[in-house]
């Protein structure tokens, strides 16, 4: 697949403050890419420059094998983004709301009709598209933040933090109408998230602190870098425990689950075939973004 997005040796101070340091990464067309890094890291910043809100010191940003320097008016409507804050009228209702960002784009009223019954039915907001905003739940707003990010059937959507707070259904609703159309139209995603089981389903990931690439790789390849696996043991012969010492391995008792931890599913195997007379019922669990996410940051964090 091709690169989509290309980002090269971005940077961008505030009055001293390294937002973004020379940040350059890629993404590919028709993929999920998550985003991530504490409060404050850039991952903000690097997407309000993609999405040419704010301006770059320095770098390159290439959308579609277009310069955003040079080609700005083309670049735009290739992109749809749904930003932490709405940037819906809440005075209007939902339908004029989406019909106003369609004109925005030059979309006939046929083709927007046909766009907004498409997109209501995917995201359940018919019963409610002709109420004002501000009379709308959270959930039901976030949902409308969505179709009007996607009215125009951008070939990039930007999502920053979409999901915060959001209840289950909705965020299974977003979901679904996503990936349907990452597998119908090569929708490509960029994701920013605090919720790492979205990060998990991500193509590729990078993580950034204090303005850097930190890390960066597919969810397997972080999880087998900065995380340990472990055995989920529910059925044991208690002499396992002095058998688990001696081999130099660590292990805790939570309630009546033995964890043993392993550095891969290897050792992980190895450990089950020397020991299978003392295990009945066990299991392997790989280690978690939850865990990349703390211990990749957090390494940072201690040497502040």
């Amino acid at each position: 697949m091709r690169n989509i997005i290309e980002i090269k040796n971005l940077k961008k101070h505030f009055k001293g403050v390294k937002a973004v340091d020379d940040v350059s990464f890629q993404v590919r067309e028709g993929e999920l890419f998550a985003f991530l890094g504490l409060n404050g890291a850039g991952k903000s910043t690097t997407i309000n420059i993609i999405c040419s809100s704010l301006k770059k010191d320095s770098g390159q940003v290439i959308i579609d094998g277009l310069n955003i320097d040079e080609y700005l008016d083309k670049v735009k409507p290739l992109i749809g983004v749904v930003f932490q804050q709405s940037h819906l009228d809440g005075r209007l209702s939902a339908y004029d709301n989406l019909r106003y960002r369609a004109s925005l784009y030059g979309i006939p009223k046929k083709q927007f009709e046909e766009r907004i019954n498409y997109l209501s039915e995917k995201l359940k907001f018919n019963d409610y598209i002709r109420q004002p905003l501000n009379k709308l739940s959270g959930g039901q707003r976030r949902r409308i933040d969505v179709a009007r990010a996607l009215i125009h059937e951008p070939k990039i959507l930007i999502l920053d933090e979409p999901t915060t707070g959001l209840d289950p259904n909705t965020r299974i609703l977003m979901w679904n109408l996503i990936t349907e159309l990452r597998v119908k139209n090569k929708l490509t995603v960029l994701l920013t998230t605090h919720y790492m089981e979205e990060a998990s389903d991500a193509n590729y990931v990078v993580i950034l602190n204090k303005g850097n690439v930190v890390a960066n790789g597919t969810p397997v390849k972080l999880k087998n870098q900065y995380t340990n696996d472990y055995i989920r043991i529910y059925d044991y012969d208690k002499n396992i425990i002095d058998e688990i010492s001696r081999q130099g391995l660590q292990s805790r008792v939570d309630g009546k689950i033995l964890i043993v931890y392993v550095k891969n599913a290897n050792e992980a195997v190895d450990f089950i075939v020397r020991n299978k007379s003392q295990l009945y019922d066990f299991e392997i669990i790989k280690g978690k973004m939850d865990n990349v996410f703390l211990n990749v940051t957090g390494a940072m964090m201690g040497e502040q």
